[in-house]
């Protein structure tokens, strides 16, 4: 499985989290775990399950596999400096999470589709791959002939601010990484050093 791909909504239910407009609006109606023991389910967990609620969390944040999470966390552990760090920066880096981010589309699920379809490039290249990872100084732009797309023009016109790490020229519709993000700039409140733990146990 390349990411997920089954309804999002009990997905956010069960995970408690919620990553686009849609599933925000079911959690503020019902802010419970799926299925008819939701409510009564008990509130304690494990550490084990802890991490691994975590993990998944990150996981549906970011639209990636198992597979690709643990493949991001053994390259962010082989890095110098802190782990969770390392894996929170790898992960804000896919240009998926960066077309998202930078406005042009309205879901991360919605930005790994449009980049799958080409609908970007890097530098002046076209790139298909969502998990591909963005150095700092490069642009991601829309290409001239998806310029009209719809969707990407009413998420770009409806963007919200960006983090500082981030620069856009909505004119060009292109969007540069002015540099790494730190950890504390990163728009995503989980505990990473839960994911840490559970891939180190």
């Amino acid at each position: 499985m390349s990411a997920y791909r089954g309804p999002k909504a009990k997905t956010a239910r069960s995970l408690g989290l919620a990553t686009t407009q849609k599933t925000q609006k079911v959690l503020d109606r019902r802010n419970f775990p799926p299925g008819q023991h939701g409510l009564n389910r008990k509130k304690s967990a494990s550490v084990y399950k802890q991490q691994l609620v975590e993990k998944q969390r990150l996981r549906f944040t970011y639209n990636i596999s198992e597979a690709q999470m643990a493949k991001a966390y053994d390259e962010a552990n082989r890095r110098n400096g802190s782990a969770g760090d390392n894996l929170m920066i790898l992960l804000e880096t896919r240009i998926d999470a960066l077309v998202f981010r930078m406005g042009f589309a309205r879901t991360i699920f919605a930005a790994r589709q449009y980049v799958a379809h080409g609908h970007f490039a890097v530098n002046g290249v076209r790139s298909f791959t969502p998990s591909r990872l963005i150095k700092a100084g490069d642009v991601i732009a829309v290409r001239e002939r998806s310029k009209n797309h719809v969707q990407i023009k009413e998420a770009l016109d409806n963007a919200p601010a960006l983090p500082e790490y981030l620069s856009i020229d909505k004119t060009k519709m292109e969007g540069t990484l002015v540099a790494l993000p730190l950890r504390e700039q990163i728009p995503v409140k989980l505990q990473e050093q839960l994911v840490v733990e559970y891939y180190s146990r």
